[in-house]
């Protein structure tokens, strides 16, 4: 399974650079770049950690029901859209 693209949403969406996640994570940066480009699979400690530290708990659900990643990313974007576009208003 990809999640490097749904965990890199998540951690764009809570406003986190690689390398802040990372320091939260206590793993390296290049870590968190390997993961989000899915040339390292995190262990679902990690996997469980990021999501929480992201809230994004919702993205560790969608997973384990089976949601496809590009399904969760749309609905992370959808939300972010609507948040600013009733933070404009």
């Amino acid at each position: 399974m990809k999640y490097g693209a749904v965990l890199k949403a998540a951690r764009e969406r809570h406003g986190l650079s690689q390398e802040e996640l990372a320091h939260h994570l206590h793993i390296q940066q290049a870590d968190v770049s390997r993961i989000e480009n899915n040339r390292r699979e995190p262990s679902m400690s990690l996997f469980r950690d990021w999501t929480v530290l992201t809230q994004a708990q919702d993205v560790m659900v969608a997973f384990i029901c089976g949601m496809d990643g590009l399904t969760i990313l749309q609905n992370i974007m959808s939300v972010v859209i609507g948040f600013i576009g009733g933070w404009m208003i």
